[in-house]
């Protein structure tokens, strides 16, 4: 559903406008609800509340008891916010999750399938820089998993 990288900057609010064709693909799936919460390698991910209650209900399911399982959730979900775009399409980035994600200003926002993730565009370019390589080999074991 999401594609593409977008470069933004935060205003001086701390308010990030959403690329213009993902606000076109929310509203044509009539999306008014979104959850921003920690993602993984200092990222932050944004889903939309359809996908967000299909990733709760996975994580519901792991088990309590199991030590990993609790510091994930915990983690995962207490970084959990309710987001709502304003009628200039921005969103409000809170301040812990700016914090987390390392976000000063500039902001690469990327879609991933099923969400989108704001990166600071230091991390976000350091990424791309450090994998890009791997790019192809990641294909052949992922894609096609006999390749070893």
């Amino acid at each position: 559903m999401f594609y593409g990288q977008y470069e933004h900057a935060l205003d001086g609010k701390d308010r990030l406008i959403v690329p213009a064709k993902f606000r076109e693909i929310f509203k044509e799936h009539y999306v008014e609800k979104f959850y921003i919460t920690r993602g993984l390698d200092r990222c932050l991910f944004v889903f939309a509340e359809e996908e967000w209650k299909n990733q709760e209900q996975r994580f519901r399911e792991m088990p309590f008891t199991n030590e990993q399982s609790r510091k994930f959730n915990r983690l995962y979900f207490s970084g959990a916010c309710e987001v709502l775009c304003d009628k200039q399409g921005r969103i409000l980035v809170p301040l812990f999750l700016k914090q987390y994600a390392e976000i000063k200003e500039n902001v690469i926002i990327i879609g991933v399938s099923d969400r989108i993730e704001i990166w600071s565009k230091e991390k976000w370019n350091m990424f791309f820089k450090d994998n890009m390589d791997s790019f192809e080999s990641l294909a052949e074991k992922l894609v096609d998993p006999k390749q070893k």
